[in-house]
């Protein structure tokens, strides 16, 4: 084993931050399924959807807020994971840069929903609004929907999510449990398929949502091994690089 590559405090900060994370997306999506319809809402007409935004009130503003936070938070852990399981070299760049770029894209997929749609929703229900500036709202709407929601925090935020996953494993094989590997690998595909529900492949869509919840799972396991380290119940990572453990 090496020396450690990180402080305890450092260590203590990272195991935090992989089992809150996981726990309050979880835990808002829920809310947001329950509240919203989310995310079957989202397959829905530009007309339901706007509607359902102004009847769910400021309530459903704070729960989009809170659930594109949840993706500010994900940049430190992308940033601090590698480095306080001893990664190095290629593998360790490789996953700050799929884990920054990945927390990044999903913030600007979700920061509509707070800032963008609340001024549209208003405006395409206000019955002082001209049939011409409905349709302006709806058209911006749906734009935005399409390319910030589709092709950025879906499509992209997919993509590197899996890709920071898969470059993660060699680093997880050190915290002595070989199965959670394989959790992080099958999550990774899960994750990556919901790529293809656009194409349509319908049934990406609930791999996609089952592959979520266990790399939510997944990095709350990872987090409570790291919080085991940092307290001393067991050695400290090995380093990894892009040669292997």
């Amino acid at each position: 084993m090496a020396d450690p590559v990180e402080s305890p405090g450092i260590r203590r900060l990272t195991g935090a931050l992989l089992i809150a994370v996981p726990l309050a997306f979880t835990v808002i999506f829920i809310a947001l399924g329950s509240v919203f319809d989310y995310p079957d809402i989202l397959d829905a007409s530009t007309d339901e959807i706007l509607r359902s935004f102004v009847d769910e009130g400021d309530g459903l503003v704070a729960l989009w807020y809170g659930f594109m936070f949840t993706a500010v938070l994900f940049v430190p852990i992308a940033v601090l994971l590698p480095r306080v399981l001893g990664m190095h070299g290629t593998l360790a760049s490789a996953a700050m840069v799929f884990g920054v770029v990945a927390g990044l894209l999903q913030f600007l997929g979700l920061a509509r929903w707070p800032f963008l749609v609340p001024y549209l929703a208003d405006t395409y229900v206000d019955p002082q609004s001209s049939p011409a500036t409905r349709d302006a709202a709806a058209v911006t709407f749906q734009a935005f929907h399409d390319y910030a929601g589709g092709a950025l925090g879906e499509h992209l935020g997919y993509l590197f999510t899996a890709l920071w996953t898969l470059v993660l494993v060699p680093g997880i094989r050190v915290l002595g449990r070989p199965w959670l590997a394989w959790l992080g690998i099958a999550s990774a595909i899960g994750i990556a398929l919901g790529m293809l529900e656009p194409l349509g492949v319908d049934a990406a869509g609930t791999v996609n949502a089952v592959a979520y919840t266990a790399w939510a799972v997944w990095l709350v396991i990872v987090g409570v091994l790291v919080l085991r380290d940092a307290g001393g119940h067991r050695g400290a990572p090995g380093q990894v690089t892009s040669a292997g453990t």
